[in-house]
Formats: structure tokens, sequence, C-alpha cells
């Protein structure tokens, strides 16, 4: 499973002209899911994701990463990509190979955020599948690709 978390002040998703997903100050999460992955990725990838410390605690004033979005009380969107197993060693052509079928994918992309709404905080998608544009403004910029292979 790969995530690429970006620090937002604010993002968005349109989908035919349509904005279907919205946040403010928080997180937006590109999520591509492999073949390979179960449970156990998107178990450490949500929790992953909700607590590593990507903000500044705003009373230190120090910049330093202290806080997470959960203690922020920040935000989520979260919008399926399935590019990001994209292998492009070879050729002119990217290989997707190694990413899920969509039928699979779909399912474990809809419990990851169903894990992540668990906690309790704002948390926006955009559509599964869908052609998508997505505006973030990013805050720092701050940009993390988390990766976890299935074990």
């Amino acid at each position: 499973m790969r995530v690429v978390i970006q620090r937002v002040k604010s993002s968005q998703v349109t989908v035919a002209g349509q904005v279907i997903g919205k946040i403010g100050r928080g997180l937006n999460l590109l999520v591509g899911i492999s073949s390979s992955d179960t449970e156990t990725e998107l178990d450490w990838m949500a929790r992953k994701c909700l607590e590593l410390r990507l903000f500044p605690d705003s009373e230190s004033g120090n910049g330093r990463f202290d806080q997470s979005v959960q203690e922020i009380g920040g935000e989520l969107l979260v919008v399926s990509q399935f590019t990001l197993y994209g292998d492009c060693r070879k050729g002119r052509r990217p290989s997707f190979d190694q990413a899920a079928a969509p039928v699979i994918a779909e399912q474990l992309y809809e419990q990851f955020v169903a894990k992540l709404r668990g906690s309790g905080l704002k948390v926006k998608t955009g559509k599964f599948g869908a052609m998508m544009e997505v505006a973030i403004e990013n805050d720092g910029p701050v940009t993390m690709l988390l990766e976890r292979e299935a074990t």
C-alpha cells in the first residue's frame, strides 16, 4: 500500500464539474492499493496517517512537527490513485501490474476510509475509479510517501 500524504490548508476533489469532497486544514491522502495488500496493511497505514506528527505546535512556535492530524482536530481528504503503482522502468508506457484489480482495490479503499472515519475526524473522499480533479493548497509544503508492503 502506498499513500502520498500532504499537509494542506485546504483541499477539494471535483468530478464532472461538481465538488464532491472538500476539507480545510488537515491531510490530503492519495491512496494506491497493491495486489498483495490485506487488512494488516490497511490497519498500519490508517494508524500511521492519523498519528504521524506533521503539524507544528502553535504554542511553542518552534516550527517542529509536534502534532498529528488527530491532535489538531484536522480533516482528511482521501483520493484513490492506482497510478501510485505505475512502473515506469521499461518502455514509455507505465505498467500497472502491481496495482490491485479495481474490484479488490475499491473494497480495500472503502475499508481504509472506514478505519479513518473511526477516528471521529471529518473524512471526505473522491469517487473511486472516476476521473477527478484534485485542488490542493499545500501547507509548507509538507509531502511524505508512506509505503507498507504485505508481510
